[in-house]
């Protein structure tokens, strides 16, 4: 008993706590961070501030607890759909409650789980109106508006909501729920890049690489990745374009971005997969991390740009935001390509690899064995040397290891394929791919190589035959 009413007294001292902050707060001017607009909520709008789970659970069925405060993990399950906002892979959400009874019966948000690591005082939502919509919706919930912009591939507007308060993510996704001008609401999901630590070149070898005849031009490849040295031998005059998604933090980083875009593109000192593309470069990594929000917007700018490969040598949890940009990215005809992780055998499946559709590529070293490292799943697509491979850094090159690097092969094998003429629909281009790879492991498609090893003489040759 005596512990009953501790937990009662605790509940009742927080609901105070955030009903004094949301007075507070409706009472002065949202401002919206990044020079976005300031607005305070419209005249007459309530605060609502909803019932702590604790109390919740003594006075009536709830989610418990543990859903609050512990992010789940997610791993080898079946998706989610791509339009449902938090939760992870097979992850039931209880349906509403409801407070009070008859016609005054009031819906009760259910607090939901989130799986992965997310910035832990944001969070995403896309919603049809402008800025000022999205900073009134700010103000009345008691959060801070950082940014807002429109969305292309998601045909909104996204808006990044800072919390300024002690309410974790999931409770203020809970609370945003019933509000009927939001159309999404997630957590501001973070992504790594993929690369080890490595210590010639036989990668082009293993892949069967015709190298005095290998040519992107005329083929438009994005990269998302660091900031990359654009005075690298290798990458001189070779970059098209250059979109920074994080203007606003120093650039420190160059080295994992201008490995990627000088195995893909490089030229000169160091011969690329496809010499000759148009690059298109997005700086969104910093200190190899980076956010949804990040992310998004440089698929926005690759797809705006007219980009036909995207190369996300990245991994991070399942997020319904970017499942959706990635879907609506593979409809416009752009074909995606993955690293599947470095988190080893049993990590959760690696996102955006895992979602429909996206190339996920997993990396094999000189002897054809796959990275001890690597993930692994039915989400593997293909294989590509990326164990102690060669590529550019500042300065000059390096052997470099990681499933990222092996997405970037891949990405250079591709644009040689429409460069030669072959259709460029997402669809038909990976399956030729998984048809002409050598398969490795087990015999037939297998969770460590998935239909094998990439072999871009093979799938030439299948484009000829068709």
């Amino acid at each position: 008993m005596t512990r009953l009413v501790s937990r009662m007294l605790a509940a009742i001292a927080i609901t105070a706590q955030l009903a004094m902050a949301a007075h507070a707060q409706t009472t002065a001017p949202a401002e919206a961070g990044g020079g976005e607009t300031q607005a305070r909520a419209a005249s007459g709008e309530r605060r609502v501030v909803y019932l702590p789970q604790m109390l919740a659970e003594l006075f009536g069925p709830g989610t418990g607890e543990a859903a609050l405060a512990q992010p789940a993990a997610s791993g080898d399950a079946p998706e989610t759909d791509g339009n449902a906002s938090g939760g992870g892979a097979g992850q039931t959400v209880p349906p509403p409650t409801t407070a009070g009874a008859g016609a005054n019966a009031r819906p009760v948000a259910p607090q939901r789980a989130i799986s992965g690591a997310f910035v832990p005082d944001e969070v995403l939502v896309t919603l049809d109106g402008d800025a000022d919509v999205a900073a009134a919706v700010a103000a009345q919930f008691g959060l801070e508006l950082r940014s807002a912009r429109g969305s292309a591939l998601l045909g909104r507007t996204v808006a990044r909501f800072g919390i300024p308060d002690v309410r974790p993510v999931a409770f203020v996704l809970a609370q945003l729920e019933g509000d009927g001008r939001l159309s999404d609401r997630v957590p501001n999901h973070v992504f790594q890049l993929q690369q080890a630590a490595g210590v010639v070149n036989y990668a082009f070898e293993r892949i069967a690489l015709d190298a005095g005849a290998a040519s992107g031009e005329n083929v438009s490849v994005a990269v998302i990745d660091t900031a990359l040295d654009e005075a690298h031998p290798a990458l001189v005059d070779r970059v098209a374009r250059v979109f920074d998604a994080l203007p606003d933090m120093a650039v420190k980083d160059r080295e994992h971005g201008t490995s990627i875009s000088g195995l893909i593109a490089g030229d000169g000192p160091f011969r690329g997969m496809a010499p000759g593309v148009r690059l298109l470069h997005a700086r969104a990594f910093e200190g190899g991390i980076s956010s949804t929000n990040v992310l998004l917007a440089a698929l926005d700018w690759a797809v705006e740009e007219g980009a036909q490969i995207v190369n996300m040598s990245f991994v991070g949890p399942e997020n319904p935001l970017f499942s959706s940009a990635c879907r609506n990215a593979m409809a416009r005809g752009v074909v995606l390509v993955a690293a599947a992780g470095n988190n080893g055998p049993g990590a959760p499946f690696g996102y955006p690899a895992a979602y429909d559709g996206v190339i996920a590529v997993t990396a094999t070293d000189v002897h054809d064995r796959v990275m001890g490292k690597a993930n692994r799943g039915r989400y593997i697509d293909l294989s590509a040397p990326g164990v102690n491979v060669v590529a550019p850094i500042p300065g000059g090159m390096d052997v470099v290891t990681g499933t990222s690097f092996a997405a970037a092969i891949v990405s250079g094998a591709i644009a040689n394929l429409i460069h030669a003429g072959e259709d460029a629909e997402p669809e038909t281009l990976s399956q030729l791919l998984r048809t002409t790879a050598v398969d490795l492991g087990r015999p037939g498609r297998d969770d460590d190589f998935g239909d094998g090893l990439l072999n871009t003489r093979a799938a030439m040759e299948g484009r000829t035959a068709n």
